[in-house]
C-alpha cells in the first residue's frame, strides 16, 4: 500500500458537529493515539475539502481522506483546484475519495435538497475524472503526487478505482465484500475499508443503535441495497426493518465484549484483502464526538499499524 495511511483509521461525521476550535483537538488526539488517518464523510455538515484542511493544518503525520468528496455538489475544476492545493501543502498527507450521493439513475431528494444526478454512475465518475485531470491549474503542483481513491461497491466501479486512482474506499460492506473486491482491485490498487462499529455494553441497545444505522442507507434504496444481494442478502432483509443477520454482517461489536467482537472483525477484513481499515463509531447520540470509544480501540492501531 503506497498511501501512508497505515493499517487502522478513523472514518466520521462528528466532527461536523463540533466547533473548529475542538475540531483541531480531537485531530491531534487522533493522531497522538496511533491512528494512521482520519476519513470525513460530507453530507450537510462542514465543506469535506474544507474540513480535510483544518485537519491536516492541526497535525503533523495524521493522512487524511475525503470519505467520500461528493463530485454531485461540487464541479471538477473546484474539486481538482482543492486537491492540488491540499496535496501541495501537506505533501504524502491527503487522500481524495471521490463519490456521489445518489439512487440508481435518479437524483436524490435529501432534506428537501434535490442533488442532480449525472446519468449512471461508472459513466458519470469516468467522465468527472476526464474534466478533472484536464484543467489547467496554474497553482504549484505538489512534491509529492496526490492520491485519490473512489467510493465503490459494484464490480463495475471497483475496476475504474483500480484502472484510474489510486484504489477503493468501500463502505458499510461485509467481509464477504472486502473477498470479492479485493481481486477485482489487482494486487496493486489500495482497498480501505470503512467498518462501523459499537461498544455500547448493552447487546439489544447496541443493535438498535447499528439497526437504526443500517436503515438509513439501505432507504435510499440505491446501490448499497443493490449490491448487498450479491452477498446472499434477501429483498425482504433490505426491505423497512433490516433483519438481525444483515445488521451483524455489517456493523460489528455490541455487548459486553464488544471490543473482542471489533478486533475480530478487523482482522477479517485484512485476512480477506483490506489493505486498511478505518472505523466509524456509532453511538446513540451522533452529535456527540466518541472520544471514549476513540480512546478505546486505538489499542487496535499499535498492533494493526506494525503489521
Amino acid at each position: 500500500m503506497d498511501i501512508a495511511a497505515g493499517r487502522l483509521g478513523l472514518w466520521t461525521f462528528a466532527l461536523d458537529t463540533q466547533p473548529a476550535t475542538r475540531v483541531r483537538e480531537l485531530a491531534a488526539e487522533i493522531e497522538e493515539l496511533g491512528y494512521g488517518a482520519l476519513w470525513v464523510g460530507e453530507g450537510f455538515g462542514r465543506n469535506a475539502l474544507t474540513q480535510a484542511g483544518m485537519l491536516l493544518d492541526a497535525t503533523e503525520n495524521l493522512v487524511v481522506g475525503t470519505g467520500i468528496a461528493n463530485v454531485y455538489l461540487r464541479d471538477p475544476i473546484a474539486m481538482a483546484a482543492g486537491e492540488r492545493t491540499l496535496a501541495e501543502a501537506h505533501p504524502g498527507r491527503f487522500v481524495l475519495g471521490l463519490g456521489g450521493h445518489r439512487t440508481d439513475d435518479r437524483p436524490l431528494i435529501h432534506l428537501g435538497y434535490r442533488i442532480p444526478s449525472g446519468g449512471r454512475a461508472v459513466e458519470t465518475m469516468g467522465a468527472y475524472l476526464d474534466a478533472m485531470d484536464a484543467v489547467p491549474l496554474q497553482s504549484p503542483a505538489p512534491s509529492v503526487p496526490n492520491h485519490r481513491v473512489l467510493g465503490v461497491l459494484g464490480p463495475k466501479m471497483l475496476a475504474l478505482s483500480a484502472e484510474r486512482t489510486s484504489g477503493a474506499l468501500t463502505y458499510l460492506v461485509p467481509v464477504a465484500h472486502t473477498e470479492d473486491a479485493r481481486p477485482r482491485l489487482g494486487p496493486d490498487a489500495v482497498l480501505a475499508v470503512e467498518q462501523a462499529v459499537v461498544l455500547d455494553p448493552d447487546a439489544d441497545r447496541a443493535r438498535e443503535t447499528a439497526r437504526a444505522h443500517v436503515a438509513g442507507y439501505l432507504r435510499m434504496k440505491g446501490a448499497q441495497s443493490k449490491d448487498k444481494l450479491r452477498f446472499g442478502f434477501t429483498e425482504e432483509e433490505l426491505t423497512g426493518t433490516p433483519s438481525d443477520r444483515v445488521v451483524d454482517a455489517l456493523v460489528a461489536g455490541g455487548g459486553p465484549k464488544s471490543f473482542d467482537a471489533v478486533a475480530e472483525r478487523v482482522q477479517a477484513h485484512f485476512d480477506a484483502g483490506a489493505d486498511h481499515v478505518c472505523l466509524q463509531v456509532l453511538t446513540a447520540d451522533p452529535s456527540v464526538a466518541p472520544t471514549d470509544e476513540w480512546r478505546e480501540l486505538a489499542a487496535l492501531a499499535a498492533p494493526a499499524q506494525g503489521r
